[in-house]
């Protein structure tokens, strides 16, 4: 049953990733035609679609403001407002896959808070793992040898965004309401993007640019239910580890939709950074499995020390 349980929540898993994927695509596909900002105030606009299906029977729509830690949510909501408007330009303005490469700084940043701010310890493998991810991002760049521009700013400012947004939930605990913890990360880029998008904000023309406004923002909230879903059936470990399958759909999306080739520097870059979630993500599941061996000792061998404590 266990078995079972955690195959769904991968699937799902993977599933939230592939619409993470579809939805940076269609945002990709908005470039030239519409304002960065109006796209991304749109994606909070149809993510409204997805509410019901989270809103449990007993809970009330007003749920989305209610929290114990109020600084927590607006952190969540702005940080949420600075990742998709600076991740949607960057998108834009990037091949996907190296856009997607340098968002994939979010662990090193998270770590670097982590510790300075909240003077949490962290293991030697999360530092050695991060510190490969850092020299992917740099294999990517080449620093000196490429022009560092607007583009590749917006995708490191999205990677810290979104260590912020890590943060807060972790800070936040688990006691929030689940419309609370999605209800933030709908209202910062509505307000956010909605004020800086009224300088450019032209309305959308055509069928298809109205199907791509569409599938932004209400894929990427789908992919947030899912992963909501997912959560609830496999650890967070396993659940996390299907976020590299995002490579794999931007390296297809960027040959066979937008005709942009990776050149070989780029391609190193891009397998050093995806190695690096993977050898995190290795980390933990042995970490996780030698605590299951030791509690299923101790189940039955009350009386003895497991075996990896024995000298």
């Amino acid at each position: 049953m266990n078995l079972k349980f955690l195959s769904s929540g991968m699937m799902l898993s993977f599933a939230a990733f592939a619409l993470f994927s579809i939805s940076d695509a269609c945002s990709k596909g908005l470039a030239g035609q519409l304002d960065p900002f109006e796209v991304a105030f749109s994606g909070g606009i149809f993510g409204f679609l997805i509410l019901p299906f989270i809103r449990k029977p007993q809970e009330s729509y007003s749920d989305i403001f209610a929290t114990d830690r109020p600084s927590m949510w607006l952190l969540r909501a702005f940080a949420t407002f600075v990742s998709t408007a600076s991740s949607v330009m960057a998108f834009m303005l990037l091949p996907m896959p190296e856009a997607l490469s340098l968002m994939f700084l979010m662990p090193f940043f998270v770590t670097l808070i982590s510790v300075g701010i909240l003077k949490e310890k962290v293991s030697g493998w999360t530092w050695l793992s991060v510190g490969v991810g850092f020299l992917g991002v740099l294999i990517v760049l080449r620093p000196g040898v490429r022009a560092f521009h607007l583009g590749h700013l917006c995708a490191v400012i999205a990677a810290m965004a979104n260590a912020a947004s890590v943060i807060a939930y972790r800070l936040a605990g688990n006691q929030s309401a689940r419309l609370s913890l999605f209800g933030s990360s709908l209202f910062g880029p509505l307000i956010g993007d909605g004020l800086l998008m009224l300088a450019h904000a032209t309305w959308p023309h055509g069928a298809g640019n109205w199907a791509l406004l569409f599938g932004y923002g209400f894929l990427a909230a789908l992919g947030q239910l899912f992963m909501m879903m997912a959560t609830a059936l496999a650890p967070a470990n396993r659940v996390a580890l299907p976020q590299y399958s995002q490579m794999l759909w931007a390296v297809a999306f960027s040959y066979l939709l937008f005709h942009q080739p990776l050149d070989n520097w780029t391609f190193v870059g891009i397998v050093v950074v995806t190695l690096s979630g993977m050898l995190h993500w290795v980390r933990q599941k042995l970490h996780y499995e030698r605590l299951a061996l030791e509690e299923h000792w101790q189940r039955h061998h009350p009386s003895s020390r497991p075996p990896a404590e024995v000298a």
